[in-house]
């Protein structure tokens, strides 16, 4: 009987057609070359097949500038700052790529891993022109910069601040420039950013350069927010909300309220995380920094006086930050704080001069019978504190003890950054919107973005939730229940 079955040597010859149309379509688009020299399976859904288009247009020169903003952990980088340059790197090894970051060790990370990319079997195969130095060449191969062998491209990697000095760039890709919220919100290091990109990165390109920038929007003034104010008709911008807002797009099928990415990060788990902190969200995840909220605090946790969760650790505290300006106000705050929070008993929030704020802080103290009491040192605090702890020891009160400290940390990035804490930790006093009319005014319409008159009253909450659990009472001995509100 003849047999039918192929030959071996022919299911050898069909086998290694597969491999060569394989690695054939592996050098088409972006994508697929990712596909292709990813070490495990790459799971590709609708963002990928979306994200990675745009990476491939701009691979191919069809774009010239591109922005892309896109939640953490969505795979931008991957994308964008690790297979985009090996495969650049591989079509023409005579290209200038240049990736920077916030800092020089997670360049020279990136560096390091489009490397081992193209080291692999697999890349050296689809591209065997596209060779690195072994060492005993004459090129350069560090993190810092490697160049193609035989050929005139390369790539540098470089933090913020450092340098780009030799040849010109042809492709610069720009992957968070800011590595938390701190950073963003702090105008010195959005600065710093906004110099180093016009004096160093911008020099470097020449007519034909292309620029890729990729991370998360944190603040409208981020270098995403400063390019765009300069020449905004020259970008592509590409934004990928973790929950999609609106109707579908050209680049985004997705009907509103749908997750980016839900095979790792479900709608559940993003709603979770919306309702810790909505103004972090709406940057961090929505890559929206002048949020619609516009609010910076939520609702605030109310309690009713007399009545407090039951503990054995209790302490009476005072936070006072006084007037730095003619238009600044004291704000001096007495509260509970417990191990489950701080539960605020009166607040004194006025523009009033010294010569009225020492006697009425003083009596607070007093009155309050506050242990202990933080008092900001800036500008005239520290004799602000000396006459009111002598004020307060005149009326007899030798309970409170007094501490001053100096506060050099940016206010606004400390106001902003803790206002979840905030909410979450500090609980009003029924009615206090009656009790304390201007505190309350000024702390619920503080706004996240944009002018605010006055800061005195958040930046005392956010001293509260900073100095929270120092200095805490031990008493072995327990508190009463008559003496915690429960009867």
């Amino acid at each position: 009987m003849i047999s039918t079955a192929p030959s071996r040597t022919l299911l050898i010859e069909q086998f290694l057609h597969e491999q060569e149309l394989y690695k054939r379509e592996a050098k088409k688009t972006v994508l697929k070359f990712t596909k292709y020299t990813f070490t495990h399976k790459f799971h590709a859904t609708w963002l990928h097949n979306s994200y990675y288009q745009k990476l491939d247009d701009f691979a191919k020169g069809k774009i010239k500038k591109l922005m892309v903003f896109m939640p953490p952990q969505h795979g931008k980088s991957e994308g964008s700052t690790r297979r985009l340059p090996a495969y650049v790197l591989g079509e023409d090894p005579d290209k200038k790529v240049a990736v920077a970051c916030y800092n020089s060790s997670k360049a020279r990370k990136f560096n390091r891993e489009i490397q081992r990319i193209m080291d692999e079997p697999d890349y050296q195969d689809l591209f065997p022109d596209a060779r690195l130095s072994n060492g005993s060449d004459g090129y350069a191969r560090t993190s810092d910069e490697f160049e193609m062998l035989n050929h005139r491209g390369g790539l540098k990697s470089v933090g913020v601040g450092g340098s780009l000095t030799g040849e010109p760039v042809d492709m610069l890709i720009m992957d968070d420039l800011y590595k938390d919220a701190k950073s963003a919100w702090s105008p010195i290091v959005r600065e710093n950013v906004q110099d180093w990109y016009d004096t160093v990165a911008d020099s470097r390109l020449h007519n034909d350069s292309q620029q890729l920038l990729v991370f998360t929007r944190w603040h409208p003034d981020d270098l995403a927010g400063y390019l765009l104010k300069q020449e905004g008709d020259d970008w592509e911008v590409i934004i990928y909300p973790a929950i999609k807002v609106g109707e579908p797009n050209e680049y985004d099928p997705r009907q509103e309220g749908e997750a980016l990415y839900p095979e790792k990060h479900n709608i559940e788990k993003l709603l979770k995380t919306k309702n810790r902190n909505k103004h972090v969200f709406e940057c961090l995840y929505q890559q929206n920094p002048t949020s619609k909220v516009g609010l910076l605090y939520e609702l605030f946790r109310t309690y009713t006086p007399g009545f407090l969760p039951f503990t054995t650790k209790k302490k009476r505290k005072a936070r006072i930050d006084t007037a730095d300006k003619g238009k600044d106000y004291l704000c001096s705050i007495t509260y509970d704080e417990i191990d489950s929070g701080m539960y605020v008993t009166d607040v004194i929030y006025t523009q009033e001069g010294m010569v009225i704020t020492e006697p009425k802080t003083s009596l607070q103290m007093m009155k309050q019978e506050v242990e202990n009491a933080l008092i900001e040192s800036n500008n005239g605090g520290e004799g602000f504190a000396r006459n009111v702890e002598n004020g307060t020891r005149a009326l007899g009160n030798t309970k409170t003890t007094f501490r001053t400290f100096h506060q050099s940390d940016n206010k606004e990035v400390r106001i902003f950054t803790k206002s979840a804490d905030v909410t979450n930790m500090i609980y009003m006093p029924d009615g206090w919107d009656k009790l304390f009319p201007k505190f309350h005014k000024a702390v619920t319409e503080y706004m996240a973005q944009g002018n605010n008159e006055n800061d005195d009253g958040p930046d005392t909450l956010t001293g509260m939730v900073e100095d929270f659990g120092e200095e805490m009472d031990t008493r072995t001995e327990s508190i009463t229940k008559e003496e915690l509100g429960f009867y």
